[in-house]
């Protein structure tokens, strides 16, 4: 037993783990992996300091754990789901194995969640780094949803998260508040009416913002579709309930018939590529539009805005969604149950 106490010493202390104070505690390889990559402010990064991306994949080498080392919190993101993946995962580590070092660490990150929000409600893609459009608050691949998921979960004591220490439910509450007031806000009115989201704000004015040369301030169906089920999930007051409405009604309005996005192979060139494709029993729809006209609109690596499809350039046409069926299951399925749900008409 001694030997294997000095040997989980000295694992914990090549991986910089906690883990040495559980002794034996029954551990989960990845949950393991997790906190090794956790930085010191609690969050997690995507990338480390030498740009690769962070893969649980990975085995844990001498290499690898030298620039996991050399990571400091300026990568702190909740871009790619960083950050709130880990805490979910830590999580379900902790309902399997009962190893408190994953709930300190999850609650660790939960921290660093409440930290990063601003008093506005929002939550930039990165936090502390202001850089470039980091601070932007950021609902682009659903960062600021899935921060609030999880505070919801904390809220709620839901799936797991009941085993997070009881000081911290207040507090997810006032978060939520914030959250859904910051939602409200920046929900893009057209004519009086309100429409949808779009990908990211100025943090201080609330106008939607640009972030890389390709992503303009524009409408995002992807992301308000999260939006949207994020309020379903929520206590319904006449400013939630006019939200769902009109966002749902933006997207039936603004629906592409009669065409599917899908990958054909060039005959000339032998190269796969995406383009439009006519297909009557398929509805899709654009990934940005226009701010006030609801046109399609594309971005380019030469920050140019395209109202054509064809004239993006071949590499930002084949590496980038431009167009999907998002918003199909929650106007289908998911809009009917939350109106059954509340006795909506």
């Amino acid at each position: 037993m001694k030997r294997i106490a000095i040997v989980s010493s000295i694992a914990a202390f090549l991986l910089g783990s906690p883990c040495v104070a559980q002794g034996l505690a029954a551990k989960d390889s990845l949950a393991e992996k997790m906190l090794v990559y956790q930085l010191t402010n609690g969050a997690w990064p995507k990338q480390l300091v030498d740009k690769s991306v962070v893969d649980y994949k990975l085995p844990l080498t001498k290499e690898l754990l030298r620039k996991i080392k050399k990571t400091d919190i300026d990568h702190a993101t909740l871009d790619n789901g960083a950050t709130t993946r880990e805490i979910n995962g830590l999580i379900n580590a902790f309902k399997e194995t009962k190893n408190d070092v994953y709930l300190k660490a999850a609650e660790k990150g939960i921290s660093y969640l409440l930290s990063a929000q601003y008093d506005n409600g929002g939550f930039p893609q990165y936090y502390p780094n202001k850089s470039l459009y980091r601070a932007e608050i950021t609902y682009n691949d659903n960062a600021m949803i899935n921060a609030l998921m999880v505070l919801h979960h904390v809220a709620n004591k839901q799936l797991g998260f009941d085993a997070v220490n009881p000081t911290f439910i207040s507090k997810a509450q006032h978060a939520i508040a914030k959250g859904i007031a910051c939602i409200l806000k920046t929900q893009v009115i057209q004519d009086g009416e309100r429409s949808i989201w779009a990908a990211q704000y100025d943090e201080q004015t609330l106008i939607p913002a640009q972030a890389r040369k390709f992503e303009p301030p524009s409408l995002s169906t992807s992301e308000s579709v999260a939006i949207v089920r994020f309020l379903m999930l929520q206590p319904v007051t006449p400013e939630i309930q006019q939200a769902i409405e009109q966002a749902i009604n933006w997207f039936q309005r603004n629906d592409i018939e009669g065409y599917r996005f899908d990958h054909v192979k060039n005959t000339l060139t032998g190269k796969s590529e995406r383009k439009l494709i006519a297909d009557s029993s398929s509805t899709i729809w654009a990934r940005f539009y226009h701010l006030k006209d609801n046109r399609p609109l594309f971005g380019d690596r030469d920050n140019t805005v395209k109202y054509r499809f064809d004239e993006v350039s071949e590499e930002r046409r084949n590496g980038y969604a431009w167009f999907g069926n998002w918003p199909e299951k929650l106007i289908q399925k998911d809009y009917p149950k939350w109106k059954k749900q509340h006795h909506i008409q």
